[in-house]
């Protein structure tokens, strides 16, 4: 069994998975109660199933991109608990998460094909988003990014696909987005029940972090953007 941590955004979540599935999960909705929540939320899943960190095949963490506060505090904690509990540590990229996340939902609520494009994306201030885009196989087309959004995002140079945009940043793509093979799902919300998949790959691949060394993929860096208006006046 595998702990799962997913602090990235403004919601803290936690999952215990095997291989069957999902066994058990808590999160808490509250931006703000990531520090006070994530380990209370831990404990939880952990008394209710009996488990102890020490029998657990590996914790894992949303590596980022994400929010730099919720990122801080998840890897932190992954870390503590994969240290004292001498269990691997595994760091899924958040977008990753996301695409597993939303698949099989794609697939039944808007028929998605296999030729379909799929693009999570993070809110990060103004018309900024991290991003990432896969195929349907969960591919990487387009790796892990930061943008600005406009008519022309995401950067798929084929018009002819399907692109599906989801995440907390789907509002504001949709405003300033308008082509017809591009569609946008608001309602996603990411999951640490979303992690179980790959999380499982990199265990069976032993692809495991550094606990000493392992830090988030905060990926801070944007385009650099001009005023719109220079109140200096020079």
């Amino acid at each position: 069994m595998i702990l799962c941590i997913e602090t990235a955004t403004s919601l803290c979540s936690v999952a215990l998975c095997d291989r069957d599935g999902v066994v058990i999960t808590g999160h808490s909705a509250d931006s703000r109660s990531h520090a006070s929540q994530l380990t209370i939320l831990i404990g939880q899943v952990l008394r209710e199933t009996g488990m102890k960190a020490s029998g657990l095949e590996a914790v894992v963490v949303s590596r980022g991109p994400g929010s730099y506060t919720g990122l801080r505090i998840g890897v932190s904690t992954a870390k503590g608990i994969a240290w004292g509990a001498s269990i691997p540590l595994i760091g899924v990229d958040t977008t990753l998460s996301m695409f597993h996340g939303y698949i099989e939902a794609a697939r039944k609520k808007h028929a998605a094909l296999e030729h379909d494009l799929f693009c999570p994306v993070l809110d990060a201030r103004r018309m900024e988003v991290y991003y990432a885009v896969y195929n349907a196989q969960g591919n990487t087309v387009t790796g892990i990014g930061a943008a600005i959004v406009d008519n022309t995002f995401p950067p798929v140079t084929d018009d002819s696909e399907r692109i599906f945009i989801f995440g907390d940043a789907a509002v504001k793509c949709r405003e300033v987005i308008n082509r017809n093979n591009v569609f946008f799902d608001e309602d996603f919300r990411i999951s640490s029940s979303s992690m179980m998949k790959p999380a499982y790959e990199a265990l069976d691949k032993k692809q495991f972090e550094d606990v000493a060394y392992f830090e988030p993929f905060y990926l801070k860096d944007f385009l650099a953007t001009k005023p719109v208006k220079n109140i200096l006046g020079t």
